[in-house]
């Protein structure tokens, strides 16, 4: 059995391919995970990938991981990236490396993106890319 990565994705990112195309890209949710899965694939690895609007799913999923052995978590925890002390926690709670995804490169956007309490807990970051950030995110970790 391949090791999982679990790949979780934070609020309107399920809009992804219409949400704001010109920041995001075109890439739909569903486009970046049969990528993935393809990346995973070739690194021997496996993924778990999920989307939620909401905050405190994330923090399951992130206790989730621990509790069933990922081998990491990439999180695109989206707007919660710069609002949520309780990812931070969780991140820091569940022993599991964190990589932080990102479409877009906070630190070009509006001010208050340039803070990141999932950077504060993460091993590493990936942002600006596009979907392309994702697989490269995949890759840190098959170097794990």
């Amino acid at each position: 059995m391949s090791p999982t990565v679990f790949v979780l994705n934070g609020p309107n990112l399920n809009l992804l391919g219409t949400r704001e195309p010109e920041i995001y890209g075109s890439d739909t949710l569903a486009d970046i995970e049969a990528m993935l899965e393809e990346k995973a694939k070739s690194l021997g690895l496996a993924i778990d990938f999920r989307q939620t609007n909401r905050e405190g799913v994330l923090v399951d999923w992130l206790h989730e991981a621990r509790k069933v052995g990922a081998k990491a978590v990439l999180l695109n925890a989206a707007a919660y990236t710069h609002t949520s002390i309780a990812l931070l926690d969780a991140i820091k709670a569940i022993g599991v490396p964190v990589i932080e995804v990102h479409l877009s490169d906070p630190a070009k956007r509006e001010e208050f993106r340039h803070i990141s309490y999932v950077g504060m807990g993460a091993v590493d970051e990936v942002k600006g890319l596009g979907a392309h950030g994702y697989a490269v995110a995949l890759e840190k970790v098959a170097r794990l």
